[in-house]
């Protein structure tokens, strides 16, 4: 996504549709995962309802999920119709299915006795000789239970995916395929909303991405460039994601992805920095790094200069990922911005302050207000003068307790090593 760079972007008409980003996110997701974007979209009525529902037509049509594909037709087209295309589609899907279920039959009977799973071991080739000695089971039969978890997965029976996706990774053998499994199983993690499940197969799925170092580079690119796309779902829905999505973007490696196949994911590296508090050392880094790719992406909330502010919490608003994370992230960069002038003026113009924090005179004096209560800021507003003056800073119980404890340190230190020369003398 080309940009003129900040400075252009910052003077240009707010249009919402100009930062949405669900165009070029969607060209590196399982176009299942693309739906839920979609469907934001039809909440926040940036696009006409029917280019929405045209669009996820586009993409249902391309699955097994039939039935939800002639509701939106019917919809669109204003009519009980069912073309002929549909019912044709929805018998080779049922077909297919039946088919799978039959040959996977002997694998879904002895998974559904848990006596006979405990009998599995670690390795996979014993459990294939195993399975086979005892139960018949062969090769094919466990292929064929990757076959199924697809077809599941195309029909929108996620849970019956991924609990087939997990079995195969347990038995299969073929590496290439359990990678496969392993997206699809992380995918249908998302759209189950299990993100507790969807953080561990995500990392697992790193590992593996990290060790295929013979791959060529270009694969590797385009892998961790897809793992970073997907991995917002996640972060942004885990406890602990915004340090995850930080540890990964930062990496050597997906940064290098990010910045040849991914810029516009410095919006999301952005606001995790910004608005987790204990990782604010990662700010050089974003900064950088922005600096770097600030000809190829740029939008408010990479752009850095005040004059984005004001606009942040629109683009924050209509993004998918990032909706819930508005007034976190202006709260943030409103302090952060703050204690840069805090820095250097010892009095501050509230109107002018009011203008780069991007709120009204009454909004800035209350949000300056709450920051001297809850002793973040030592200063007072002269509401006569329309300005905050910032108060000399004292130091602190703990920073004189700290110093005092510097001074013992030397004292000790200077002591022993005087006692050290009267013994060696």
């Amino acid at each position: 996504m080309a940009s003129d760079g900040p400075a252009q972007a910052a003077a240009a008409v707010s249009d919402p549709l100009q930062y949405d980003l669900t165009t070029v996110l969607s060209k590196s997701l399982d176009r299942h995962l693309v739906f839920p974007l979609l469907e934001f979209l039809s909440q926040k009525e940036l696009y006409a309802a029917e280019d929405i529902e045209a669009a996820k037509l586009e993409l249902i049509e391309k699955t097994n999920m039939v039935d939800y594909a002639v509701d939106i037709y019917q919809g669109l087209n204003h009519t009980e119709e069912v073309p002929e295309q549909f019912v044709t589609r929805r018998g080779e899907v049922v077909n297919r299915l039946r088919t799978l279920e039959a040959e996977v039959k002997p694998i879904t009977d002895f998974l559904s006795n848990a006596d006979s799973v405990k009998m599995l071991k670690q390795d996979k080739s014993q459990n294939q000789a195993f399975l086979q000695a005892e139960f018949g089971i062969r090769a094919e039969h466990i292929e064929a239970l990757y076959h199924l978890a697809k077809w599941n997965f195309e029909c929108g029976n996620y849970s019956a995916a991924a609990e087939y996706l997990h079995h195969y990774r347990n038995l299969g053998t073929n590496p290439e395929r359990g990678v496969s499994a392993l997206w699809g199983k992380l995918a249908a993690d998302v759209l189950l909303q299990d993100f507790e499940t969807g953080m561990e197969d995500l990392l697992k799925l790193k590992d593996l991405l990290d060790i295929d170092t013979f791959a060529p580079v270009a694969r590797q690119l385009q892998s961790r460039s897809w793992l970073m796309h997907w991995s917002l779902f996640v972060f942004f829905n885990h406890e602990n994601g915004l340090n995850a999505l930080i540890d990964l973007f930062l990496q050597e490696r997906y940064l290098t992805a990010l910045q040849l196949l991914g810029q516009h994911l410095l919006r999301y590296l952005a606001v995790a920095v910004v608005v987790n508090k204990r990782r604010r050392s990662a700010l050089k880094d974003l900064v950088r790094v922005i600096q770097q790719e600030s000809y190829e992406y740029a939008d408010p909330i990479t752009g850095g200069a005040h004059a984005w502010l004001a606009r942040c919490g629109e683009v924050l608003d209509n993004d998918f990922f990032l909706a819930a994370a508005r007034e976190a992230f202006l709260d943030a960069a409103r302090t952060m911005l703050f204690e840069t002038f805090c820095r250097v003026h010892q009095e501050i113009d509230m109107a002018g302050l009011s203008q780069q924090l991007g709120l009204d005179t009454e909004a800035t004096e209350k949000w300056i207000v709450n920051l001297i209560r809850g002793a973040r800021l030592n200063a007072k507003i002269d509401a006569k003068a329309g300005t905050v003056i910032m108060q000399a800073q004292g130091p602190g119980g703990d920073d004189v307790l700290l110093e005092k404890a510097r001074s013992l340190s030397m004292r000790t230190f200077a002591l022993s090593n005087t006692l050290v020369g009267i013994l060696k003398a």
